[in-house]
């Protein structure tokens, strides 16, 4: 059964997506309100193929950590279901991603069009001057930019380096760190074709102000918080911390 609602899915998600992406790809001579007006009426659809075609549904804890003005969310990264979840939880936000997407017909079209931050992952200098400055001018335009510092996708229970890329960007532009952890990928595998129906749950952490911290401070303290967070919400997944916690 949820191969079928899978299939079912990423059927009605390549309908959906071509003609909005077209439409995203020719509004690039109006404002950017109006594309991003267009690219929300995508994401709440997408939100609700995800609930009643797959079974996902979401519930948000710490929403009141989230900061009236722009700020860098550092999030933990296990599936697709994020790039469209953050996007419905906060207020208009770029991601930076692998410009490799840019060539997906449609899909890349728009996210070109919505000035994402595309980086060569392969050229690490130049990728995390691309963050900083393209990052600085989105948050001055008062778009929000989410970074997944592990870099890819990492499934549940694993973690790997977290790169310095949204810490460096909070200190040169003195805006915030929101760091958000989630389970998605307790439904949504990072290997694998059907997705299994489910609650996934969001959690927020407390702002970091990046004035009088270095860029290693604010990655140590949001790295800190996100993996002690994955430990409430997947405990499964640590069972050597849940033996501790027990001890």
């Amino acid at each position: 059964m949820a191969s079928l609602r899978t299939a079912l899915f990423f059927l009605l998600l390549s309908l959906l997506t071509v003609p909005v992406g077209v439409l995203i790809s020719l509004a690039v001579v109006f404002p950017m309100r109006v594309r991003y007006g267009i690219f929300a009426v995508w994401r709440n659809a997408v939100v609700a193929l995800c609930r009643y075609v797959l079974g996902v549904r979401y519930r948000v804890l710490g929403r009141d950590n989230i900061p009236a003005e722009p700020a860098v969310v550092m999030a933990k990264h296990q599936s697709a279901w994020e790039t469209v979840g953050l996007q419905a939880i906060f207020p208009p936000l770029v991601f930076v991603f692998k410009k490799e997407l840019l060539r997906v017909p449609f899909f890349g079209w728009s996210l070109a069009a919505m000035k994402m931050i595309s980086i060569d992952r392969a050229a690490a200098k130049d990728a995390l001057r691309q963050v900083i400055e393209k990052g600085r001018e989105r948050l001055s335009a008062g778009y929000w930019v989410v970074i997944f510092p592990e870099g890819t996708r990492v499934a549940p229970g694993e973690t790997s380096r977290y790169k310095p890329g949204g810490a460096q960007l909070a200190v040169r532009s003195g805006a915030k760190v929101v760091p958000v952890a989630h389970d998605a990928g307790e439904v949504w595998r990072k290997d694998g074709f059907a997705i299994s129906p489910g609650l996934i749950t969001v959690s927020i952490g407390p702002p970091i102000d990046p004035v009088g911290k270095t860029a290693a401070r604010i990655n140590t303290l949001a790295v800190a918080w996100i993996e002690a967070e994955m430990r409430q919400l997947s405990p499964h997944r640590y069972p050597t911390a849940a033996n501790a916690v027990a001890a």
